[in-house]
């Protein structure tokens, strides 16, 4: 298709639209409100959806707060998405993981609100908290101490003392 016949076609759809609008008598503010109302409709969904994909399972429904158009049509002009940012008891490294996802959801859409930006802060607080619980409950001497009790756990119970050192198994790193 040629770029002038594509430039008419919009222009003829776009006259559609209006005609189809206008159809129900509406004046030239009304048009131009209904206009906004939808631009402002499409922008909303698309944020809240963006914050649903990416937060997954921790992500909640979306709800929207709604105006009434000229058109006597429900748009979105507000919305949310709950997520959840509770820790994961007992497991500092599934909080962690938790936190960086909730984080990303948080900040996904394009243009992320002053709440997105809280909700993201209060994540990553919540993922510093985890990583230094982490880093108290498995310093180095405790890391060393558990492997070696892991290791000659795996000995004595193989009878094989003499390949305690052996790697078989996989140090989990964090």
């Amino acid at each position: 298709m040629a770029p002038a016949d594509s430039a008419r076609n919009k222009r003829e759809s776009d006259r559609t639209e209006k005609a189809a609008d206008n159809s129900q008598g509406l004046n030239v503010d009304e048009l131009k409100q209904l206009t906004e109302l939808k631009a402002r409709d499409r922008e909303v969904r698309a944020h809240e959806a963006a914050h649903q994909a990416v937060g997954g399972q921790y992500a909640g429904a979306m709800s929207f707060t709604y105006q009434r158009g000229p058109d006597g049509a429900q748009y979105a002009v507000g919305g949310e998405v709950s997520i959840d940012l509770s820790p994961v008891q007992g497991n500092p490294q599934a909080t962690i993981q938790k936190m960086q996802t909730v984080r990303a959801a948080a900040m996904a859409p394009a243009e992320p609100s002053g709440q997105d930006r809280a909700v993201a802060a209060q994540a990553m607080q919540i993922m510093l908290q985890a990583q230094s619980e982490l880093a108290t409950d498995s310093g180095p001497s405790k890391k060393a101490d558990d492997t070696y009790r892991e290791v000659s756990a795996m000995a004595e119970k193989d009878g094989q003392n003499d390949h305690a050192g052996s790697s078989s198994f996989e140090p989990v790193s964090a």
